[in-house]
């Protein structure tokens, strides 16, 4: 399908609008990939995946280091940009669109397609990344979070620091590293692949609020150990009711049900499903747990005494 001004301007309108800063030199870039990846060429019914990195900011020999990455760079110049996208799947490998250069490809030694995956890129990079994954999601990645097009409209999560600002400004002792570690994960690993959870963090040794056991002690899981994450995801996908970690970011208890008291189902008011009702309420019960749930649809909320403490951005 041809790009159109009109069609471009309101795209650019569109993004603008759910909170991409498009005041750099990389609007028309950024905009044209954004198009490109909703809007793919389609040839004997496959659609094709694709990845681009619009405008590294960062020197490129420190990708590699920053990413873990093998990375391979190849010029495509005189090549026409349709052309060029082509070789670019979104996963190994990614068309390159600098300021100031010719536009490239890199190749990576692995398929580096996740969500997580495209935080560090993004990073290490300095750029915003535009991916339209082989299952049909298109991720923007950048300095403003990760914006998610399921089809029907645009899912905003906010950078991870700005869920930590709000979580500590409420001034309760919780370790840093290890609520940076589990926000990160309900972001980019939980709501990234449509598993609803929720995540108890508690910050002492001491017991809490009565919970209802369902399954037996699980094996003790660290959320600041990436090697561990897989397994949990798999895990949580198949059950219903909380996961509860330790103050130093173990899983302690898996499938738990929280048990709100009757004063805390009395003074706090429900919350979009009952998922996040339950876990809103049971953080009233219970000072010392910041609670995070995910919805199957993606967005993250964020509960600390009874209060809700952050939540995703809309669908807009």
């Amino acid at each position: 399908m041809l790009e159109t001004p009109g069609r471009l301007r309101r795209l650019a309108e569109e993004l603008e609008e759910v909170g991409i800063d498009l005041g750099g030199v990389e609007r028309d870039a950024l905009v044209e990939e954004v198009d490109r990846a909703l809007r793919p060429p389609v040839h004997e019914r496959r659609i094709p995946s694709s990845g681009s990195i619009v405008h590294p900011r960062t020197a490129p020999e420190l990708w590699a280091r920053e990413t873990g990455l093998v990375i391979t760079r190849a010029s495509a110049e005189g090549q026409p940009i349709d052309a060029a996208r082509r070789f670019a799947d979104g996963l190994s490998s990614w068309l390159v669109r600098s300021p100031d250069g010719p536009i490239e490809w890199l190749v990576f030694n692995r398929p580096a397609g996740s969500e997580r995956d495209l935080g560090v890129i993004a990073r290490a990079t300095g750029a915003t990344i535009v991916q339209r994954h082989p299952d049909g999601l298109v991720r923007v990645v950048g300095a403003t979070g990760v914006l998610r097009w399921d089809g029907y409209g645009w899912h905003h999560e906010s950078p991870i620091d700005s869920w930590i600002d709000v979580v500590h400004s409420c001034g309760d002792p919780h370790d840093i590293a290890i609520t940076r570690d589990l926000l990160d994960f309900a972001v980019h690993d939980l709501g990234a692949n449509g598993i609803g959870a929720l995540l108890v963090y508690r910050d002492t040794e001491t017991s809490g609020p009565d919970v209802d056991h369902k399954l037996p002690v699980p094996p003790p899981i660290r959320i600041d150990r990436p090697t561990d994450l897989a397994p949990l995801r798999h895990a949580l996908a198949q059950i219903d009711g909380a996961a509860v970690f330790g103050p130093d970011g173990v899983l302690r208890q898996l499938g738990v049900h929280l048990m709100p008291s009757d004063e805390a189902a009395r003074t706090v008011d429900g919350f979009r499903g009952t998922r996040h009702t339950s876990g809103l309420r049971y953080s009233y019960d219970d000072p010392a747990a910041t609670v995070i749930t995910v919805s199957e649809d993606g967005p993250v909320a964020v509960f600390r005494r009874g209060a809700i403490l952050g939540r995703s951005h809309p669908v807009v």
